[in-house]
């Protein structure tokens, strides 16, 4: 899966963009005319939340290499690319998706990642640390793991979920934006009967409430992600073996510290307590306790 938090970033950021924009070209003024049209704020919200979600999934793959520097294996180039292109090639066929791109990126830390906008349009990414530092029955099942997200269908059923909860977080700011800049200009727009064009406040509010909200909302997003965890797990307990997949997990349990992407991209990272609210991943214990159990 793509990692969560940079594509939750990307989200709100284009979010604000679009807010920004739509500034701009003064079409809060449809929305605040004659008083708050709630009627106008739902369709601005639903177009502006799912366009931001869409556009930052569109932009996943871009930003994932970006942010890693990872290389995509065009040739092979040595014997540990090769079995890496083979092996993700042989899981593409029996997941029935296309062929992923495979890249590989410098980093010390044991992880993996996958990312696209869709099925066919997929990335499968490793670290050399991962390649160094795992048995290749290990870095199979991660693998695994990773193409089951993509054959899951993982992010687009993510970006939906993040359009939705987009949709509520623009509505929601734009009321209480209203009524901010309602309050602070005191009697002068009742005299003219609610028919000024918004205030300073009501767009700073308003870009100050879809970060703040966006932030709490990836609550609701990383409690997804964390139950699609499972069904990865299970996926590549399939592909790859169960054992294969326990044993992975087991050695990243063994890890002194959860592994980071950077930009916290996590692929099969760990965090505990409050946190554990804004993980995109469940706990190892768990995930090793969910894969003993056959679930």
């Amino acid at each position: 899966m793509k990692r969560i938090v940079l594509f939750l970033l990307t989200n709100i950021a284009v979010m604000v963009v679009l807010s920004i924009t739509a500034s701009v070209l003064g079409v809060n003024r449809f929305i605040t005319a004659n008083g708050m049209n709630f009627t106008a704020l739902l369709g601005f919200a639903a177009v502006f939340g799912f366009g931001g979600a869409f556009i930052s999934l569109l932009m996943s793959k871009w930003m994932a290499k970006m942010s890693t520097g990872a290389q995509v294996i065009e040739t092979p180039r040595n014997p540990t690319e090769t079995w890496l292109m083979n092996t993700v090639q042989r899981q593409a066929i029996a997941a029935g998706i296309p062929m992923p791109e495979v890249a590989v990126y410098d980093s010390p830390e044991v992880n993996a990642f996958a990312t696209g906008p869709s099925k066919s349009n997929s990335l499968v990414a490793v670290s050399t640390g991962l390649l160094y530092n795992m048995t290749e029955d290990e870095v199979e099942a991660v693998l695994a793991h990773e193409i089951s997200h993509v054959a899951n269908g993982d992010m687009v059923t993510l970006t939906l979920i993040q359009g939705v909860v987009n949709t509520f977080v623009i509505a929601i700011s734009k009321v209480v934006a209203y009524a901010v800049d309602r309050a602070l200009s005191g009697n002068n727009n009742s005299e003219e009967g609610g028919n000024s064009a918004p205030g300073m406040a009501y767009y700073v509010t308003s870009i100050v409430c879809e970060i703040l909200l966006g932030f709490l909302a990836s609550i609701i997003v990383m409690w997804f992600s964390r139950q699609r965890e499972f069904r990865a797990d299970a996926g590549a307990a399939t592909i790859a073996g169960r054992q294969k997949m326990i044993a992975a997990l087991e050695r990243l349990r063994a890890q002194h510290e959860p592994a980071q992407l950077p930009n916290q991209m996590q692929a099969m990272g760990i965090n505990g307590g409050f946190r554990s609210l804004f993980s995109s991943h469940p706990s190892l214990e768990d995930r090793i306790a969910a894969l003993r159990s056959g679930q």
